[in-house]
């Protein structure tokens, strides 16, 4: 139950952190706005964490994959230490923990970056009924209409907005 607890805690912390860089308000208030917030748009905080979780354990796992299968290749053809070792499971082994690990910090930071960017487009959706700001080729999805063509910001010309132009 207490562990329970502490992940619940972690999660309003990160959630916290995220909406006190976007707005400047204090721990508890941002606390309790990014909980809400949270709970307004769950389905898309939910569905971006699932995804960030899915590609967090892809990256580990082709990592790991990656280093051991150098490390057995070296030990192969470079140095030529497998038949000189008694047991080759040992030291890919201990490469696969360390590199687990490793992985694990860098690819934590990944979770974190999405909830901020999550966080960032909840408000920005809130506070002007649609996507407003961002990168332009982010917001290609919203600004499509069913009968319309799919924009393509980067052919079209980026930020710019031609008729603004004129």
């Amino acid at each position: 139950m207490l562990q329970c607890i502490e992940k619940i805690c972690d999660y309003i912390q990160k959630s916290a952190y995220a909406y006190m860089a976007i707005s400047g308000d204090s721990f508890c208030s941002s606390a309790w706005n990014g909980f809400l917030l949270q709970m307004k748009h769950a389905l898309k905080f939910s569905w971006a964490n699932y995804l960030a979780a899915c590609f967090i354990f892809l990256g580990k796992v082709s990592i790991v994959f990656f280093n051991c299968f150098s490390m057995y290749m070296i030990m192969k053809f470079v140095t030529k230490d497998l038949d000189e070792i008694s047991s080759k499971f040992a030291p890919l082994g201990f490469v696969g923990v360390i590199t687990y690990i490793t992985a694990s910090v860098f690819l934590g930071l990944f979770d974190e970056a999405v909830l901020a960017m999550m966080n960032c487009l909840a408000i920005d959706t809130d506070l002007n009924g649609h996507p407003k700001y961002g990168p332009p080729t982010f917001h290609d999805a919203f600004e499509c209409d069913e009968d319309e063509k799919p924009k393509n910001a980067i052919r079209d010309g980026g930020w710019e907005d031609k008729n603004q132009m004129a």
